[in-house]
């Protein structure tokens, strides 16, 4: 294959990495939303655990100013080890070299903080000197403003890093609604983390297709128009 960029993402051909997604670094993101980003890291996460992804977690200078990687993230890797790092590029770090070559897997999907400096840096090192593919998630990662973002992600595409968002990875890793072995579990994330799409998925469920809601709660009770109760007691 003379472009391999041209060959989708399946769960064979990707690994995720996730770069310091931490607190102190959030706190610096003026890009987008900090909750809307956290949300979206998270359910990248979720989708590389359905498809059995090789996921890679590092982290900079945990104890002394970026805090810990949020316990939403490592809820959904409980047991994957963190990789510490003093580097901003986490290219310059061994032990993350040696885990993305230890997954095999030349298509590297990243979501990261922040988009012009560890991400960069690592997404073109990763190119330059290991010859990996790199898939950006604009949406899973920030940058300290929006220029610093969007002019960031042009200076990575120029390179030859593929955009994209994670809602986009999820379902090119599904591909198929066909695939029902992991139907349910693309359709619980997007449930809870695509938003206007996943409340849709949930009206049609219920108000459609007549499935029970996601959640139990309280009886509902029917409507009484206010004054009527005293006025039927008089």
């Amino acid at each position: 294959m003379s472009n391999p960029k041209l060959e989708v993402l399946t769960p064979r051909n990707s690994q995720v990495i996730f770069i310091d997604q931490q607190p102190q670094m959030a706190f610096g993101v003026q890009s987008i939303d900090r909750q809307t980003l956290k949300n979206n890291v998270v359910g990248l996460a979720k989708a590389a655990k359905i498809f059995n992804i090789p996921a890679v977690i590092t982290t900079v200078e945990t104890l002394s100013f970026s805090g810990h990687t949020y316990p939403e993230l490592l809820d959904v890797f409980p047991d994957h080890p963190l990789l510490e790092r003093t580097s901003m590029n986490s290219w310059d770090d061994q032990k993350v070299r040696d885990a993305l070559k230890k997954n095999d897997r030349k298509k590297v999907v990243v979501s990261g903080l922040w988009t012009e400096v560890c991400n960069n840096t690592f997404a073109l090192s990763a190119m330059l000197e290991g010859g990996y593919e790199i898939y950006m998630v604009a949406d899973a990662s920030g940058g300290t403003t929006k220029e610093a973002h969007d002019y960031s992600m042009q200076r990575m595409i120029q390179a030859g890093v593929v955009p994209v968002t994670w809602q986009q990875v999820l379902l090119e890793w599904q591909r198929d609604w066909a695939h029902r072995d992991t139907y349910d579990a693309v359709m619980k994330v997007v449930q809870e983390h695509s938003g206007a799409y996943g409340m849709g998925v949930d009206y049609a469920y219920t108000m459609v297709h007549k499935a029970e809601e996601r959640v139990k709660h309280g009886q509902r009770l029917d409507p009484v128009p206010a004054g009527m109760a005293t006025a039927e007691g008089g």
